[in-house]
């Protein structure tokens, strides 16, 4: 358990019954959904054995707390000598699937906060911790910010246990590896490192191991609290830790020598190292045909391109640079600035910005006033804005194409909007070749970025036929033969040479 419960930790269990039940009611006294069954099992000397079963209401299988353990309790009738009482109970009396012998404190209330029972007997300090759980969770479906054309439909879920089993429905091989922790003072929630033994770095993995054993928070309610705490460039907006809600994703992961972190409590997972050119692959990408998934990755990195340049490129042209506009534009422009009270900077500012809010607001709102808003603040306010020379019409479709541009990188937005503004300032002062100094300074961050001591630019820093396959396009599977340059196996498929 978390630091906060250290004045237990080193509780010794009593072997009298009644001591352990006060000891606990005293620490839920508060909790009115703790419950305590107490049973009596008979024997065959007339006289009988006290017994307690100890649960949170709600957390456990009802109909399996009656037939698996009371019912056979209480139909029992035991005549053993008293030191083989517990594992006689645990081998032929209870029908659970689970059962665990614990002594301390910490793993009782760890069992029973998460749904299992204690079963508690009278004169031995061992207590039986069955496997209960019940609580209800959400249907597996399809995560709606993941969603795809073709392939698998499912998605992790809240409950961790349920998420392991569909990695393990997916990699059904003994090298796949789940390592459990505990982080949270409070919560105490349960995390599983996953990995493929053979394929992964040794050293990676002890990074994140020894990175996760230094958090020191009060509570873990989602994967992103681990995400920002463990990352290399805590201040830096690039994600050095992929995030997914889909199994197929993790496992294909896994496959390439990489490291999962599950999280109980949200169906988010963390994929570590994370390299950039992530940022642009699609879930799909490798359940189409590779010509066509090829076609969407470029369209990908050039959208990417444009969603920060357009704006800048506007301001560095009309600004410094009119020579390199044909004539008919440049006067076409600068008839539609004519009135606009606002300078050409501000003009790209301020519709920025107000993209950007009809863009949150829509995401926030239910899914039918979002299609509407979008729609109203798109079309009527744009258009009312540039009849109110507000705005000039030059700008508005500027940063309209540079948005639309940005929605094709969803996993960039942050980068999007806060590389956007910089290039824009750096175009407004120094016309393309403060935009250049601009892009320099991007590239630079990137080819410094560096996730759990791999550099995210791996492929591109030692470029190579086999690594360049799955970067700005997709080579079919039969010309993908090798792994990435981080793992311990290389091969993939193939005659062992890349």
């Amino acid at each position: 358990m978390g630091k906060q419960n250290t004045d237990f930790e080193n509780t010794i269990i009593s072997d009298n019954l009644q001591t352990n039940i006060d000891f606990i009611k005293n620490l839920f006294k508060k909790d009115s959904m703790l419950r305590v069954r107490q049973v009596r099992m008979n024997t065959g000397l007339g006289t009988g054995v006290d017994c307690c079963l100890i649960y949170f209401d709600g957390m456990v299988d009802s109909k399996l707390l009656n037939e698996s353990i009371v019912f056979p309790l209480q139909r029992s009738k035991i005549v053993v000598p008293p030191a083989s009482l517990i594992d006689y109970i645990d081998k032929k009396v209870l029908f659970a699937g689970e059962v665990k012998r614990v002594t301390g404190m910490t793993d009782i209330l760890r069992g029973i906060e998460y749904g299992d029972t204690a079963l508690f007997v009278d004169g031995y300090s061992t207590v039986l911790i069955i496997d209960t759980k019940g609580f209800d969770t959400r249907g597996i479906s399809e995560p709606e910010d993941e969603r795809i054309l073709q392939g698998p439909r499912e998605g992790f879920k809240e409950a961790i246990l349920y998420n392991t089993a569909l990695l393990r429905c997916k990699l059904q091989t003994p090298d796949l590896c789940i390592e459990a922790q505990h982080i949270g003072r409070r919560t105490d929630t349960k995390v599983f490192i996953c990995y493929l033994e053979t394929l992964v770095e040794p050293d990676m993995l002890a990074e994140l191991k020894a990175r996760l054993s230094k958090i020191d928070i009060d509570g873990v309610l989602d994967s992103n609290y681990l995400s920002e705490l463990i990352r290399d460039h805590p201040c830096s907006p690039f994600k050095t830790t992929g995030i997914t809600e889909r199994p197929d994703i993790v496992a294909a992961r896994l496959l390439e020598g990489r490291i999962a972190v599950m999280v109980d409590g949200t169906p988010a997972v963390l994929t570590i190292p994370y390299l950039f050119v992530e940022n642009f692959q699609s879930d799909e990408d490798y359940y189409l045909n590779y010509l066509v998934s090829s076609i969407g990755r470029i369209l990908r990195f050039l959208c990417f391109f444009l969603a920060i340049s357009i704006p800048a490129l506007y301001l560095s042209l009309v600004g410094f640079h009119e020579e390199l506009l044909p004539t008919m534009f440049a006067l076409s422009v600068a008839q539609a600035r004519g009135g606009v009270p606002l300078s050409s900077l501000l003009e790209c500012v301020a519709v920025i910005v107000i993209f950007e809010i009809l863009k949150e607001t829509g995401v926030r709102m239910p899914q039918s006033l979002g299609h509407a808003l979008a729609i109203v603040g798109g079309l009527i306010i744009g258009q009312a804005a540039v009849d109110a020379r507000f705005i000039s019409a030059p700008v508005l479709i500027a940063v309209a194409l540079s948005g639309v541009c940005g929605l094709m990188v969803p996993r960039l937005r942050g980068i999007v909007f806060y590389a956007r503004f910089v290039l824009l300032f750096w175009g407004y002062l120094g016309g393309l070749f403060g935009f250049m100094l601009g892009i320099s300074a991007l590239l630079i961050m990137i080819f410094g970025l560096k996730s759990f001591g791999v550099d995210c630019t791996i492929s591109l820093l030692d470029p190579s036929p086999q690594g360049l396959k799955d970067i700005l396009w997709r080579s079919s599977w039969r010309k993908m033969r090798t792994r990435p340059a981080f793992n311990r196996d290389r091969i993939r498929a193939g005659e062992n040479k890349p």
